[in-house]
């Protein structure tokens, strides 16, 4: 890491957008993977299958890996309101927003979680204002718009409640990004995304016995049960960590745009795969987003003020 001469910190990058590329990737995959357990399975069952698989790799690793096994002291508040918030709050408020609404408006509402970093990270002095970050996150908002209203956005029909859940779900994600930006450069990448995600496997146990249905994803087929494991490892165990590698690395507002390219892949991997039709509006949108993120990444990060206390 490096210093320019005007004294913005300027970290080396390549690492953190493959990391990010890979996770965009990854996730685009999710869409796919879940779309098809849901096929089969209700999707709280598919989401506690999710953790369980997640939260036992996350323990293997903890055991494997050298290192602290839990927490310090200090850290627990910290752990169980990122595996809160990241687990039961996240996934709870998701899905049963998205059975109430529709995808695109869901897709709409994420696409709010860079500004939403942006803005909690300025209000807690984390990150300083900046005139290209900003105008980077609103151009790639308006990309995901474009996009999405060749999607379908404007003829999509969801409830205020649907819409006011799933909004809420991106709340969360917002607290977990910003929050575990701290967590993540003190501990490291996987120590931060083993404790935060083991503990919302725990957060979510309770609900085990009214929709862990082990007789049902027993006699589901062998893609439903590939679907569980994809979103269970390479969902939640290797996008988390890429997530939390990135956040070690740059500021929280950086990460986040990176989100607002998924639906751009997800249409692709949905044209490769599920013959989704293509269209302009997915060039434009796409290349909109594209400039967004180049924007953000090209603003010089500067230190956040720090603030002397007399006495």
């Amino acid at each position: 890491m490096g210093a320019s001469a005007t004294g913005a910190v300027t970290p080396p990058l390549g690492r953190v957008y493959s990391a990010l590329a890979l996770q965009v990737l990854i996730s685009a995959g999710t869409y796919l993977a879940a779309k098809r357990a849901m096929t089969e399975l209700s999707p709280f069952t598919v989401v506690l299958w999710r953790f369980l698989v997640c939260g036992v790799a996350f323990v293997a690793l903890l055991v494997l890996t050298p290192g602290p096994k839990l927490p310090p002291r200090h850290a627990w508040p910290r752990v169980v309101v990122l595996g809160l918030m990241g687990g039961p709050v996240n996934q709870t408020l998701f899905f049963s927003g998205l059975s109430r609404s529709t995808a695109a408006h869901a897709a709409l509402f994420y696409a709010l979680t860079p500004l939403g970093v942006y803005v909690a990270s300025l209000v807690l002095g984390r990150e300083r204002a900046s005139t290209r970050t900003t105008a980077g996150i609103l151009t790639a908002l308006v990309g995901v718009v474009v996009l999405l209203l060749g999607r379908g956005l404007a003829s999509a029909r969801g409830t205020l409640e649907g819409d006011l859940l799933i909004l809420a779900a991106v709340v969360a994600w917002v607290v977990y990004t910003t929050e575990g930006k701290p967590l993540a450069t003190e501990h490291g990448p996987l120590r931060a995304t083993a404790w935060t995600m083991t503990v919302a496997t725990l957060l979510q146990l309770p609900l085990a016995p009214f929709v862990l249905e082990p007789e049902a994803v027993w006699a589901s087929s062998a893609m439903a049960k590939a679907s569980i494991v994809y979103v269970g490892l390479m969902t939640s165990v290797v996008a988390y960590l890429l997530w939390s590698y990135a956040l070690s690395k740059v500021p929280a507002s950086r990460v986040a745009i990176f989100s607002n390219l998924q639906p751009a892949v997800t249409a692709l991997v949905a044209w490769l795969f599920l013959d989704e039709a293509l269209h302009w509006e997915l060039a434009l949108g796409g290349a909109l987003v594209l400039v967004g993120v180049r924007l953000t990444q090209g603003a010089p990060v500067k230190p956040a003020p720090v603030v002397v206390r007399a006495g």
